[in-house]
């Protein structure tokens, strides 16, 4: 890899650092100055803002810089894990959006705890926080990955610089001010992948010189990532989609059911460019930098730009890392604070919001420790995912089959998802079976289990219960 002089850098850097001064500033003067703005907005989001704080996370940094990584070695089809959305957030918007707005609750959690109790609330909350933070994990390691590539620093430098501006952003401002500036930061992202894959195109000599090169696998619809995958990957989607807390969050945040249902057709929609986008830098890459690592599929390309150029698309990647880690940590820190916090002490809202600003940034700086031990960002990251398919699947009996399973038999699904998935994942996914289809299989199992065994004894009890109340009506 080559390397700038320290002309275009600083040029680079006052671009970014301009950036970055423009939006915190935009981001103070709309921070939320009451709990309820900091969770919600107050419930006043416009549905363009509301879909465009949906899908951060899916454009966010390991969603482009790890589209770009699996596409160097698997082909262009690494697009789907981005443009997959295109199913899941319509479906998500047609099937639990407006049953879990309509429900009052603002934690994927509480939702679910309004079906089947407070014990099945904190396990949720237990998967939902280790699942992005898994997220966050990915999300600095492509921001750190970028910066690295600009300044020459080491990965844990620029993971630091990545924690610090990102924790200080969403920690100060809250869903209020992190909604309205991820309009911003979206432009910025379709800016930089977008300049990238024509500059990427441009060194290659075009697109069909690339195709004349490559293995004909780059530009299947499968590549080398496989039907299995590409399938397990739009289950991932929706599952996190489902049951993802940012999600549930934004959603939460709209003027009104109807609005947050129109929302999600927005952002699956927004989504799929960019996949597209992604792969296409990726399988470039390779045809001109065909041994060097691969998480730098992306950023490479910032090297060959003039600074002015540069700088935008660094901007753009610092746009990523803010949306994505952004919603990504408001979502932990609403868990933390509603689930762990607020049952436990008897706060007035000043100090609500001071506990839920701490937590904020506990939050923002615990993925630190383990940027380096990432295995590769789209894994970590569809790992996550299938940790909320679990979730999902239990979130969508309750709300549309509320006779389906027990209290007992969500408890038992959700844990042994938990457990059965991390186990898949750490082994390797064997027999070529990928862990996202561990978490959908063991919830479903375990209570469609509890359905049918235990229907009798719940039936009975339910009758028994009945005559009791009738006895006792008669009495009187």
């Amino acid at each position: 890899m080559g390397s700038f002089g320290l002309h275009p850098v600083l040029i680079i850097s006052i671009i970014v650092v301009g950036y970055v001064v423009i939006t915190t500033g935009a981001s103070l003067l709309l921070r939320s100055r009451t709990n309820d703005q900091f969770m919600v907005a107050a419930r006043a989001l416009p549905v363009g803002v509301v879909g465009v704080v949906l899908m951060s996370e899916f454009i966010g940094t390991p969603a482009t810089v790890g589209t770009a990584q699996s596409a160097y070695t698997q082909g262009i089809a690494a697009a789907w894990s981005i443009v997959s959305c295109i199913i899941a957030f319509p479906l998500f918007g047609l099937v639990l959006a407006p049953r879990i707005y309509k429900s009052g609750q603002y934690t994927i959690s509480g939702a679910i705890a309004t079906k089947y109790g407070n014990t099945n609330r904190l396990i949720t909350s237990v998967i939902s926080i280790y699942a992005l933070f898994l997220v966050n994990v990915s999300a600095y390691l492509g921001g750190a990955a970028a910066i690295s590539t600009v300044y020459k620093i080491s990965l844990p430098m620029a993971a630091l610089v990545t924690a610090v501006i990102s924790t200080t952003y969403y920690s100060v401002s809250g869903l209020k001010g992190v909604a309205y500036v991820s309009v911003a930061h979206a432009i910025f992202k379709y800016l930089s992948v977008g300049v990238t894959a024509v500059v990427a195109l441009h060194l290659a000599g075009g697109f069909s010189n690339v195709v004349h090169h490559m293995p004909a696998f780059y530009f299947t619809w499968d590549g080398k990532i496989g039907t299995s995958t590409i399938v397990a990957w739009t289950i991932g989607n929706i599952g996190s989609i489902f049951a993802t807390q940012q999600i549930v969050l934004t959603m939460s945040g709209a003027r009104n059911a109807s609005e947050a249902k129109r929302a999600c057709f927005y952002a699956g929609i927004w989504c799929v460019p960019m996949g597209i986008l992604a792969g296409l830098v990726g399988v470039v890459a390779k045809f001109i930098y065909p041994n060097m690592k691969s998480i730098y599929a992306l950023p490479i390309f910032i090297q060959h730009m003039n600074p002015v150029l540069g700088g935008l698309v660094t901007a753009g990647i610092v746009a990523a890392i803010f949306g994505g880690v952004a919603t990504v940590s408001l979502g932990m820190t609403s868990l933390v604070v509603r689930d762990f916090v607020v049952p436990y002490f008897d706060l007035d809202e000043s100090r609500r919001l001071r506990v839920t600003r701490i937590a904020a940034l506990l939050v923002g700086f615990a993925p630190l420790p383990f940027v380096l031990l990432t295995p590769g960002l789209l894994k970590v990251m569809f790992f996550s995912k299938a940790l909320r398919t679990s979730v999902a699947l239990v979130a969508v009996a309750g709300f549309c089959l509320p006779n389906f399973s027990s209290p007992k038999g969500a408890f038992v699904g959700l844990l042994g998802g938990l457990v059965g998935a991390t186990a898949w994942f750490f082994a390797g996914n064997p027999y070529g079976i990928d862990n996202t289809y561990i978490a959908a299989v063991i919830p479903i199992a375990v209570m469609t289990f509890d359905h049918w065994a235990f229907r009798a004894r719940r039936a009975a009890a339910a009758a028994q219960k009945a005559a009791e109340a009738a006895e006792l009506a008669a009495g009187d």
